[in-house]
């Protein structure tokens, strides 16, 4: 029977499932792309099948692609009726979790029973990735990240273009990427806001051990410099973190009448001025110690005190303050 064909007598069929459903009762997985789908799992029984519908074999990926997502229906047409579609195959077993299935979901429980001390980083990381990935086994993924990031802080941190370069995600392509991505943004952003509302009822530089994490997350594995203001009240505590700048990969002005003005509107008695070094060394140039000092002269005019300047580099910080620079 022809594909034309199959797809023919379709048109008029009504069916109670989807096709992606169908697939999946047989261990086939289905990925939508901006072109076409992708089908893996349990795919090595139905090759003949996969290949009649009009499948592609990825061999690198180790998936079979689609151009037409249409032909899913004329693939589930010929899995149901392999002696119409001239099969020799057997139709296949009901889908049956694999033994990773059961790893996770020991590990689940683990965490809600026992707690996260329980979970070594690996495996937090594995559970995360869960909710990012469609990938069978993410066990493999999450040791790959720790070992290219060297932390799980520093996975949490990474930038799309920094997990781009992580074999590890081939399998699931630019989607799990993306989503892992996301995934990684949220729990960063919200980790971080939580940080900061915390210091909005303490104050912020008696802390500097939660302040130095805070500003890690933040900034430590940007691939562009960026500076940031922390702006406090009269009892040091955080009124507000505001992005100010943006640069490029080794240079970000930060203009200090700017920061004059938004410490106004936010009737800051003093700030923090951080910036980070993608280059990763913390080691203040000419030009931070120059602006520096130009900010905190226009901010002393309207009675503002500049606490302290950090610059963040990859597990390392440096304070103006300690280093006698301010």
């Amino acid at each position: 029977m022809a594909l034309s064909d199959i797809l023919g007598a379709l048109a008029g069929r009504r069916r109670s499932a989807q096709p992606e459903d169908e697939l999946a009762k047989r261990g086939l997985f289905v990925r939508e792309h901006d072109v076409g789908v992708t089908i893996s799992g349990r795919t090595y029984r139905h090759h003949a099948a996969l290949r009649q519908a009009g499948g592609q074999w990825d061999a690198e990926r180790k998936l079979w692609s689609f151009d037409d997502p249409a032909n899913l229906l004329a693939l589930v047409a010929i899995l149901e009726t392999p002696a119409a579609a001239g099969l020799a195959e057997a139709p296949s077993a009901p889908y049956r979790p694999k033994p990773v299935d059961g790893h996770r979901e020991r590990l689940r429980k683990r965490l809600m029973t026992v707690g996260a001390d329980a979970l070594q980083d690996d495996e937090l990381l594995e559970l995360l990735l869960t909710y990012a990935t469609k990938r069978a086994d993410s066990a493999g993924l999450a040791r790959e990240l720790l070992r290219s990031f060297g932390s799980l802080h520093a996975v949490l941190a990474a930038e799309p273009k920094q997990l781009a370069r992580v074999d590890g995600f081939a399998e699931g392509g630019e989607r799990d990427r993306e989503f892992a991505s996301v995934l990684f943004r949220i729990v960063r952003e919200t980790s971080a806001r939580a940080r900061a509302s915390s210091f909005k009822e303490r104050p912020l530089i008696d802390t500097p051990e939660e302040l130095s994490l805070y500003l890690d997350a933040a900034l430590a594995q940007s691939e562009i410099e960026a500076a940031h203001v922390l702006f406090l009240d009269a009892a040091n505590r955080l009124i507000r973190d505001v992005r100010m700048a943006e640069g490029t990969v080794d240079h970000t002005p930060l203009y200090r009448r700017e920061v004059a003005k938004r410490a106004m509107e936010l009737n800051a008695t003093a700030v923090i001025l951080v910036h980070n070094h993608p280059t990763g060394d913390p080691t203040p140039s000419d030009a931070d110690v120059t602006m520096t000092r130009m900010v905190a002269e226009a901010l002393a005019a309207i009675d503002v005190t500049v606490y302290d300047h950090v610059i963040v580099g990859k597990g390392r910080q440096t304070s103006f303050r300690e280093s006698g620079l301010l």
